[in-house]
């Protein structure tokens, strides 16, 4: 009868080869003590891993027998069996039914070597998952320590300005600035000729104010809220209602009018290649913003393109009202800007037309008799900073008629020259349009703005006797301050050979808030007097 041996091992049986074969029947044959020959080697069909054995010794006599599955048994040496077999994993022999079995080390599913390689395998992906993970939270600790920085060099310090008197080297200069006054209260009334006249009252109380306003930012970005916290319970004991100026609002206002530095030729070049100074120096500015109770005319806010930033009512350009006692129709977000040496009304400073805003924009020019447009912005970027407020060839906005007469395109702006007609007259107007300044950044160079200030200052020269200089980008105060700003700055480097571009930015500042927004932008504007002086000296050499 035949005898069987039933073993699992490490590879399919199905897949052993030839090789396998002959030292499986060697090792086996070796174990009972029998040839090779002897052992005979079958696959079983349906039963995995398993193979069958025929055991077939030769007598005396030449005639082979199949021996029972018991004799076989009795006479396989096991430690012989695992020796030459002990790649193939046999652990166990058993009779049974006949047949010789061999199990697998207790139906291992698992062989050394591939529980090694998992433990492996598991090691590589735990220490690699866990560098991802010290990484992210290496990553995440860096951007937060940026933030951090970043809302320290914003943080706004609630203390009194320690601004009692200028910085060291730093002098009172007049020849730029108005005299300290007093503090007063303005408010705007419209006579029945329809000019608009500030209105001054005296001061009633020096009782601190119910209404008490959050400290703004100095480099509070356009289009952010100004929150106020309204006291109740004094409500009761004020009547008339007048704003005080508090000690902070006297210390800045003292500020805006005394600081100063003039810088010469050298100094002004020595004060563009240190930029820390620039912003420490620009940070100790006030900004200077208008508080909206200040504007006394209803629904003006519809006519803001961004909250708070709004025309300082002292300077700010009053139209023509369209009826008697219609104030808003008075109200346009704009403001005068004094030029060099004082000088009124050189500049006007605005915000980008809105679409309820156009028509009023084209009676300010009209009625201002602006010769010269400068728009530095794009009609859009982040979002929109401008409407297209100029007709293609011809357009009315109200009650003044806009022809445009040609268009010439320069390497870094636009010129239009217009015709603006009303009844029977007619004016001639200069649009330069600015598209080179990056949104929320400064130009790489400062070229391109100091030659549209020098086309500017020509056509305004040639204008002798019309009116201001009209400029605006989106808000008013960014871009548009930095092209005031350089434009002053150049004339007193052309008639004085020094410049104050400190005192500069604080009279700006005193005319419409906010004038120069940004330290970019202040060290923007000395990189362009810097420019502008090194022109000078070179035309001078020759």
């Amino acid at each position: 009868m035949g005898s069987i041996v039933k073993k699992t091992l490490q590879m399919d049986v199905n897949k052993l080869n030839i090789t396998l074969l002959r030292i499986f029947r060697q090792g086996v044959a070796a174990a009972l003590g029998l040839l090779p020959q002897q052992v005979h080697i079958n696959r079983l069909i349906g039963k995995k891993n398993c193979v069958e054995l025929f055991i077939s010794p030769v007598n005396r006599k030449g005639i082979s027998d199949t021996l029972p599955s018991e004799e076989v048994l009795r006479s396989l040496n096991i430690n012989v069996l695992h020796q030459s077999l002990s790649q193939f994993g046999i652990t166990e022999v058993s009779p049974e039914k006949n047949v010789l079995q061999g199990k697998h080390e207790s139906g291992k599913l698992w062989s050394q070597e591939g529980f090694y390689a998992v433990i492996i395998f598991l090691s590589i992906f735990v220490i690699i998952v866990t560098c991802l993970m010290v990484l992210y939270r290496l990553k995440e600790k860096i951007q937060f320590s940026r933030r951090q920085d970043k809302n320290k060099k914003q943080e706004i310090h609630l203390s009194p300005i320690p601004l009692q008197r200028p910085p060291s080297g730093y002098k009172v200069a007049n020849r730029m600035v108005q005299p300290e006054q007093a503090p007063k209260v303005a408010s705007v009334t419209v006579d029945p000729q329809g000019q608009c006249a500030p209105e001054i009252k005296p001061v009633l109380s020096a009782s601190p104010s119910p209404f008490k306003m959050k400290p703004v930012g100095l480099q509070e970005r356009r289009g952010s809220n100004v929150s106020l916290t309204l006291d109740m319970s004094s409500l009761g004991s004020v009547e008339p209602f007048v704003t005080a100026p508090t000690p902070r609002e006297k210390v800045a206002m003292e500020y805006l009018q005394s600081a100063s530095r003039v810088l010469t030729k050298q100094q002004l070049q020595e004060t563009v290649a240190s930029s820390h100074l620039l912003q420490t120096e620009f940070m100790e500015i006030p900004m200077n913003f208008v508080d909206p109770k200040e504007i006394d005319i209803p629904s003006h806010g519809t006519k803001n393109r961004y909250k708070t930033i709004l025309p300082n009512p002292i300077s700010r350009v009053c139209l023509k009202p369209k009826n008697p006692g219609d104030a808003l129709s008075t109200y346009i977000n704009a403001n005068y800007i004094r030029g060099y040496g004082g000088q009124e009304r050189a500049f006007v400073a605005t915000q980008g037309p809105m679409i309820n805003t156009v028509n009023d924009f084209w009676l300010m020019v009209w009625q201002e008799d602006g010769p010269v447009i400068v728009m530095i912005t794009k009609l859009k970027e982040k979002n929109e900073k401008c409407v297209l407020y100029w007709p293609e060839k011809r357009g009315i906005y109200g009650r003044v008629e806009v022809l445009v007469n040609s268009v010439q395109e320069c390497e870094n702006y636009t010129v239009r020259n217009l015709t603006l007609k009303q009844g029977n007259q007619s004016r001639y107007v200069k649009h330069y349009w600015y598209t080179s300044w990056p949104d929320h950044k400064t130009p790489d160079s400062a070229q391109p703005l100091l030659q549209l200030m020098l086309d500017v200052e020509a056509d305004r020269m040639a204008s002798a006797g019309r009116g201001p200089v009209i400029v605006h980008c989106s808000a008013g105060i960014g871009r548009t301050g930095c092209f005031i700003a350089t434009a002053i700055g150049c004339h007193q480097l052309k008639e004085e050979g020094v410049v104050d571009a400190l005192s500069i930015v604080c009279q700006l500042r005193l005319d419409r808030g906010g004038m120069v927004q940004t330290s970019e932008q202040y060290e923007f504007v000395h990189h362009a007097l810097s420019l502008y002086e090194s022109r000078l000296s070179a035309e001078a050499v020759q």
